[in-house]
């Protein structure tokens, strides 16, 4: 439901939440009670989302009536497509750092044979 202004001749201005079959219609005035005429007193405001912000609007608000079970999540997750570059699918960074490459000798001294071997260890 759009937001409409109405001016009271007493009180002033104020807005209502009203059905837009009601856009014409008076509407009484929440201090004093007396019917008050619809007034434009500002200019209509159109935003424009960016499409990333309208599909999470869009996602939030089918979320509230129907939230999505951990299941479906997950197997929405599989279906979706990554980019070639993408850490999580073709080996980025997310994959290397669940490989553990500090080697430690029996002395407790650490050294890193996979990822420098050039480099000397401190």
């Amino acid at each position: 439901m759009p937001v409409y202004e109405y001016m009271c001749d007493s009180c002033g201005d104020f807005t209502e939440l009203r059905p837009m079959s009601e856009y014409q219609a008076p509407q009484p005035c929440p201090d004093c009670g007396a019917m008050a005429p619809r007034v434009m007193l500002t200019a209509p405001h159109f935003s424009g989302l960016s499409r990333e912000n309208r599909i999470a609007h869009s996602t939030n608000e089918s979320a509230r009536h129907n939230p999505m079970s951990v299941d479906a999540y997950k197997e929405k997750q599989e279906r979706v497509k990554h980019a070639s570059n993408c850490s999580c699918c073709s080996g980025g960074m997310k994959s290397r750092s669940k490989k553990n490459r500090t080697a430690t000798s029996a002395s407790g001294a650490k050294s890193f044979p996979s990822a420098r071997p050039w480099m000397i260890s401190h």
